[in-house]
C-alpha cells in the first residue's frame, strides 16, 4: 500500500497584528474543520505584543500600562494554552492549522513534534536545544529560545510557537516569561554571535516542519498585493470613508498593485486617483499581511482572501480640496492622530498611523 503524504499549504506572511492573526486563524480553523481546505502553516512576525494564555497568571506581567506604552508594546489576553509570553520583530511565529486525524489525536505528542521541529531548526546553527521536564518550549541551558502554546478545537490545531532569531530580548524583562521564575531567554543571534537572516531561518523551519510532520509543503502566494498611503499635512492625517457597500469604514488611501506596476507606482497612482493631488510617497518601512473578509471581494476570489500591503506616507496640503473617487468613498476629513485612532477600524491601519506618528515625532 502506497503511503500518500498529506499536503500542507505554506503561507509566508509579513508583519501581522496579533488581532489580525487571531482572525485569520479562526477562519482557517473553521474551514479546516469543515474539510474545505488542507492543512495550513502560517509563518509571520507580530508587532511588539505581550499575550496571556487562558489560565495564565496576570501577576507575571511586570510592567504597568504606561511602561508598556512607552516601549510600544501591547497587551492581549488570548485563547491559547500556556502562560505569558512576548512576540515581536525578529521572532518567527508559526501557526500550524493541522487536523490531527484518526490515530493522531494526542495533543501531548503534537506538542512534542513541534518541539522536535524547533530543536532540529536551531541545530542547523550549531545550537543544542533540549526539552525540560514540566516546562514547555525548547531551552538552551536555562534560557528559553522558543515558546510554545497551542489550542485544539475539534482536533484542529491553532496557535503554535515563537522562535527567537534576532528578537529584542530586553522586552522579556517586562514579564516573567511563561510564568517560570529563575529562567532566562535567548535567541539564535545571541547564541551564534552573528546576524542570521529571518528568511533563511524560515526556510529551515519549513523544511524541518515538513520532515517531522511528514507533510508536502505547498507555497501559497497572497491573494492580493496592495499599497497603503497615509496622507498627512504635518499635524493631521487624511482619512477616507468607504461607502456602505464597500465596508463603511474610515481608512487611509489604499489600492491594488496592478499588473506591470511597481508598488511605488501604485502608491502614486492611488494617491492621485483618490485625492486629485500629486505627491511623492515615502516608504514607512512596513509590509503587512492580513485577511480581508469582504462579500464584494469573495465574489471574485476564493476564500480566505489574504493580502499583503506595503505602507507609504505622503505630505499633502490640507487647504487644497480633495477630489474623491465617489465609486469607493462618500466622505473624507482631516484628523489629528488621536482622532484618527478613534475613527479607524483595522489594526493594520493603526500600526501604519503609529509608524508615521513616531517618524513625525523625531523629525
Amino acid at each position: 500500500m502506497i503511503n500518500v503524504m498529506r499536503t500542507c499549504s505554506l503561507h509566508q506572511l509579513h508583519r501581522v497584528t496579533y488581532e489580525n492573526g487571531l482572525r485569520l486563524q479562526e477562519k482557517l480553523v473553521e474551514m479546516r474543520q469543515r474539510d474545505e481546505i488542507d492543512d495550513q502553516l502560517l509563518l509571520l512576525e507580530h508587532p511588539p505584543v505581550i499575550t496571556l494564555g487562558r489560565g495564565g497568571d496576570l501577576r507575571n506581567l511586570l510592567a504597568s500600562g504606561q511602561l508598556l506604552q512607552s516601549h510600544g508594546v501591547r497587551f492581549y489576553e488570548t485563547t491559547r494554552g500556556g502562560d505569558i509570553t512576548y512576540h515581536g520583530p525578529g521572532q518567527i511565529v508559526g501557526y500550524p492549522i493541522v487536523h490531527l486525524g484518526e490515530g493522531h489525536r494526542d495533543v501531548r505528542k503534537y506538542v512534542t513534534r513541534i518541539e522536535e521541529v524547533l530543536i532540529r531548526t536551531v541545530a542547523e546553527y550549531g545550537i543544542t536545544a533540549t526539552r525540560l521536564e514540566g516546562k514547555r518550549g525548547i531551552w538552551v541551558g536555562s534560557n528559553k529560545i522558543a515558546a510554545i502554546g497551542v489550542r485544539v478545537a475539534r482536533w484542529v490545531t491553532s496557535h503554535g510557537w515563537a522562535l527567537n532569531v534576532s528578537t529584542n530580548l530586553e522586552h522579556f524583562r517586562l514579564i516573567t516569561p511563561c510564568g517560570i521564575h529563575g529562567m532566562g531567554v535567548t535567541s539564535i543571534e545571541r547564541e551564534t554571535g552573528r546576524r542570521v537572516p529571518l528568511e533563511e531561518v524560515r526556510a529551515v523551519l519549513s523544511a524541518k516542519f515538513a520532515e517531522v510532520f511528514e507533510r508536502e509543503l505547498v507555497p501559497r502566494a497572497e491573494t492580493l498585493r496592495l499599497i497603503k498611503v497615509v496622507a498627512y499635512d504635518g499635524d493631521r492625517v487624511l482619512l477616507l470613508h468607504r461607502r456602505p457597500e464597500r465596508g463603511n469604514t474610515w481608512q487611509p488611501i489604499t489600492g491594488g498593485i496592478e499588473d506591470g506596476e511597481s508598488p511605488i507606482e501604485s502608491a502614486r497612482r492611488e494617491l492621485r486617483e483618490e485625492t486629485g493631488q500629486s505627491a511623492e510617497p515615502e516608504p514607512l518601512d512596513l509590509v503587512q499581511s492580513f485577511m480581508i473578509d469582504s462579500q464584494f471581494l469573495a465574489s471574485q476570489h476564493p476564500t480566505p482572501i489574504i493580502a499583503s500591503e506595503i505602507a507609504y506616507a505622503a505630505t499633502l496640503d490640507s487647504a487644497t480640496p480633495i477630489r474623491l473617487d465617489t465609486s469607493e468613498h462618500d466622505a473624507c476629513a482631516w484628523f489629528t492622530f488621536a482622532e484618527a485612532y478613534e475613527k479607524i477600524r483595522w489594526t493594520d491601519d493603526r500600526e501604519a498611523l503609529e509608524r508615521l506618528q513616531s517618524q513625525v515625532a523625531v523629525s
